[in-house]
């Protein structure tokens, strides 16, 4: 029987960029935050840490004890490497300084949302935490240092807490999911090189939107819904978990498109997802495993951060189906433009 490989040994083997000793630190950090994360959800409702507080985020959502407790962990569990200069999270306002004493070996930022999915907490549906590794040219962070498009990304990835822990990342050069052996305490290689197939007949959406989605999106979504009997002629399966990484990372497994897309519902929000938190890393990951990630006019990837909770239309998954929703929003752009 082959040893399977651990996360420290795939590290010292397979990562090697001029960031390759800060990226081994700092993923051996969040890997350990991940598995605290792991045994705060699994015994939430034991300690009584599954409720909602009275308090919001600053996207203006309810926080639950586990968006804070969460949140709090990622924070201890990263500061201390030296190679990270601040951090910004989801649940936090402002850019998170890292104390000087700390700051010792790198300018590295560390992006994160501590608990996607949270609403999924109380009816035990899967959840994750997504995170995204820049470097600051500035040994003293400021806000303006997090505003990096997507490209710029050295790392990217989440865990996701299902029926198993997984921890999924890719540093540019492919994506590998890591499995958590809970009695072993240690992240083991489960599934290297992920791939997402080009084609597919699955897609996940939340359906009660269609009345505010712009035609591109009702058309694609009507043409799925006539499946064998329509244009496409194949049927199609529509899934939806209301957790961004348990969406994005059943597309990795076995392909399919996920869609946020823009819409009527709050229009002074221009989209659902967070850019910097989830959209951008998932991009990053969707597209090192051959997919395709797209607003619907631009490459996420391509977006250039105005702020740092800044909300985006989101449309990732397998290439194909993510094509023709951009030809989708072309034509529909074009036909406004007479």
């Amino acid at each position: 029987m082959v040893q399977p490989v651990n996360l420290d040994q795939f590290l010292a083997q397979q990562v090697e960029s001029e960031h390759s000793q800060a990226l081994t630190s700092m993923l051996g950090d969040i890997a350990f935050a991940c598995k605290r994360i792991a045994t705060a959800i699994n015994t939430g409702a034991i300690t009584g840490n599954m409720g909602s507080l009275a308090s919001e985020n600053i996207q203006g959502e309810v926080q639950k004890a586990l968006d804070i407790i969460t949140n709090d962990i990622f924070v201890e569990a990263n500061q201390t490497s030296g190679y990270v200069a601040a951090m910004a999270s989801e649940e936090i306002d402002d850019i998170i300084e890292v104390a000087e004493k700390y700051r010792q070996k790198g300018n590295y930022l560390l992006v994160f949302d501590p608990l996607d999915g949270s609403s999924n907490v109380n009816v035990n549906i899967s959840v994750g935490t997504i995170f995204s590794v820049l470097k600051s040219a500035n040994s003293h962070p400021v806000l303006a240092d997090f505003l990096q498009t997507g490209t710029a990304q050295i790392c990217a990835g989440y865990a996701l807490y299902g029926t198993s822990t997984m921890l999924v990342f890719t540093t540019g050069k492919g994506v590998n999911g890591f499995t958590l052996d809970a009695e072993a305490g240690e992240f083991y290689l489960t599934h290297a090189n992920m791939q997402i197939a080009a084609d597919t007949q699955e897609f996940a959406v939340n359906m009660s939107n269609y009345r505010f989605w712009q035609e591109p999106v009702q058309r694609y979504v009507d043409e799925c819904l006539l499946g064998a009997d329509g244009e496409r002629e194949k049927d199609f399966n529509m899934r939806w978990v209301a957790s961004m990484v348990a969406e994005v990372h059943r597309i990795l497994v076995r392909g399919g498109v996920f869609m946020y897309p823009l819409d009527t519902k709050l229009p002074a929000k221009a989209g659902k997802l967070r850019l910097m938190y989830e959209a951008n890393p998932m991009s990053f990951i969707v597209e090192q495993a051959g997919g395709a990630s797209s607003s619907g006019i631009q490459r996420i990837l391509d977006i250039q951060p105005t702020g740092l909770h800044q909300r985006v239309p989101v449309m990732m998954g397998s290439r194909n189906e993510v094509e023709r929703l951009i030809a989708y929003h072309q034509l529909d752009a074009d036909n406004q433009s007479f």
